[in-house]
């Protein structure tokens, strides 16, 4: 057994324990959380360590790089990086569900040029901050109507990342405020991406059903 299989192994095992004891502490279950296993930057080789370890669900932040490792390792692949129009038939050639749909166009590009059906999430801003990507709150429904609609894509709900400028809790406590809201349009669409490797524990308490955790497993990106 290879010294990064163990390490892998144990850094896995550490953090599905504290996935564990969020999912108890905020009364859920267990298997209402999926743990995506973000492997950007990361080797082919360590990707198949993890699906030898059971992870089934992997996320990448490049067009690139995700449709080299879905090539190489089977197994749920999930797109979470800012999108590039030109890109997503790529993209929907390799990746099942898209975390950071964030503008009507891209829906209607993808009517026309997706290869496979695929899922999303709607990416929300939280501080309107259009360098870090999503949309603004206030255009959440236009969006998600646009998804309704849609012959490829099916809106599974929404996803956040949480401003380094704002308090993490009261970024949380914004965005269930506006999943609730969201909820009484859409019930549908019931998941929320949410949680990195620094909050997944605080994003679960809110309600996260995905979480997307990187360097807490596989170690520091070089």
């Amino acid at each position: 057994m290879s010294t990064r299989f163990e390490e892998i192994s144990h850094n896995l095992s550490h953090v599905e324990s504290k996935i564990v004891s969020a999912v108890k502490k905020s009364g859920r279950n267990r298997s209402e959380v999926t743990l995506i296993a973000v492997t950007k930057n990361f080797p082919i080789s360590d990707v198949e360590i993890l699906k030898e370890l059971g992870i089934t669900n992997f996320g990448e932040n490049r067009d690139q790089e995700g449709a080299s490792k879905s090539a190489a390792v089977q197994g749920k692949w999930h797109f979470q990086g800012q999108i590039q129009s030109n890109k997503l038939k790529s993209i929907s050639s390799w990746a099942g569900v898209i975390h950071s749909l964030d503008d009507p166009r891209y829906v209607e590009i993808l009517d026309r040029v997706a290869i496979n059906p695929l899922s999303a999430f709607i990416q929300v801003s939280l501080d309107d901050d259009p360098e870090r990507g999503g949309i603004a709150p206030k255009y959440i429904s236009e969006l998600a109507r646009a998804v309704r609609g849609s012959t490829k894509v099916e809106l599974l709900g929404l996803m956040a990342v949480p401003p380094l400028t704002q308090e993490l809790s009261d970024s949380y406590a914004n965005l269930a405020r506006i999943r609730q809201e969201f909820l009484y349009e859409f019930p549908e669409a019931h998941y929320l991406s949410a949680g990195m490797s620094s909050d997944y524990e605080m994003a679960i308490e809110y309600g996260a059903t995905h979480i997307r955790v990187g360097s807490e497993i596989l170690g520091s990106r070089h």
